[in-house]
C-alpha cells in the first residue's frame, strides 16, 4: 500500500469505535500520524492507539467531549501540540436520538445534550481546527441523507442537524477557499456498527427503503473519507458524497 499521506497529521473525532475507528487505522496504513479523540472508552482508545503505532506511525487519544464547546477547541490545541501541525481533520463524533415531536415523555436535557455535541460542539471542532490546519488541508465532515429525507418517524432532530451540517460545510468550503482547504461532507449510510446494534429492530424501516436493502461494510463507507484526503481530492470542495446504499435514490 502507498504512503500516500505520509508526513500528514489527522485527527478522527470519536475515533474509539465504529467508523472513526475504522478510519483512524485507514489513515494510519497510507501514513498518517492519527490522533483520535473519545468521552468514555478510554480503554477502546488505547487499544486503537497501540494498533496505529503498530503501523509505525505516531498515534494519541485524548478525552474530549464535543458537547462541551470549550473541550472541543482544546482538543485542536493538545492535538497541535503534541504532533506539531494538522493536515486532516474526519469530524466524526456523534450520538443518536429518536423521539416524535410531539411525544408526551419528550426528554428536553436529552434533546440538548444531542444538539450540543452533534450541530454546537461540532461546529466548535471545526473552527477551531479552521485556524490551525495547513493550508491544503483536508475537512472531511460526517453527516448522512437524513438532512433530505427522514424516512421514519420519531428523527426531525436528526434530520435538522444534518440539514445544518450540509450547509455549513458547503459556508466553510467557501471561506477556506483562499487557503486551497478542501471541507466535504460523506452522508454516511446504515453500517454494522455498535450504535446501530442499540436501536435494534428501530431502524428496520429505513434499510427496507435502501437500493440496497442491508447494512454498509464499515470499509464501504471509509473510502469515499479516505479519497477526499488524499491528493486526488485537491479540486473537490463544498460537496456532498452518499455512500448510503442509495437513501435518496
Amino acid at each position: 500500500m502507498t504512503q500516500s499521506l505520509a508526513g500528514k497529521v489527522a485527527l478522527v473525532t470519536g475515533g474509539a469505535r465504529g467508523l472513526g475507528a475504522a478510519t483512524a487505522k485507514a489513515l494510519a496504513a497510507l501514513g498518517a500520524d492519527v490522533a483520535i479523540s473519545y468521552v468514555n472508552s478510554a480503554d477502546k482508545a488505547q487499544a486503537i492507539v497501540r494498533e496505529l503505532e503498530a503501523l509505525g506511525v505516531r498515534s494519541a487519544a485524548f478525552k474530549a467531549d464535543q458537547g462541551d464547546r470549550v473541550a472541543a477547541t482544546r482538543l485542536i490545541d493538545d492535538v497541535v501540540t503534541r504532533f506539531g501541525h494538522l493536515d486532516i481533520l474526519v469530524s466524526n463524533a456523534s450520538i443518536n436520538i429518536f423521539g416524535a415531536v410531539d411525544d408526551p415523555d419528550y426528554d428536553a436535557d436529552a434533546f440538548e445534550r444531542f444538539w450540543a455535541v452533534t450541530l454546537t460542539g461540532f461546529m466548535a471542532t471545526v473552527r477551531a481546527a479552521s485556524r490551525v490546519i495547513s493550508d491544503s488541508g483536508r475537512i472531511i465532515m460526517i453527516g448522512s441523507n437524513l438532512g433530505t429525507r427522514i424516512g421514519m418517524a420519531g428523527l426531525s432532530d436528526n434530520g435538522a442537524v444534518k440539514a445544518a451540517i450540509d450547509g455549513y460545510a458547503r459556508g466553510v468550503a467557501r471561506d477556506l477557499a483562499p487557503r486551497n482547504i478542501t471541507v466535504n461532507v460523506v452522508h454516511a449510510g446504515l453500517m454494522e456498527t455498535d450504535m446501530n446494534a442499540e436501536a435494534g429492530d428501530s431502524l428496520k424501516p429505513l434499510l427496507a427503503t435502501l437500493c440496497f436493502p442491508r447494512f454498509a461494510r464499515i470499509e464501504e463507507v471509509v473510502a469515499p473519507i479516505l479519497f477526499l484526503a488524499s491528493p486526488q481530492a485537491s479540486y473537490i470542495t463544498g460537496a456532498l458524497i452518499d455512500a448510503d446504499g442509495g437513501y435518496n435514490a
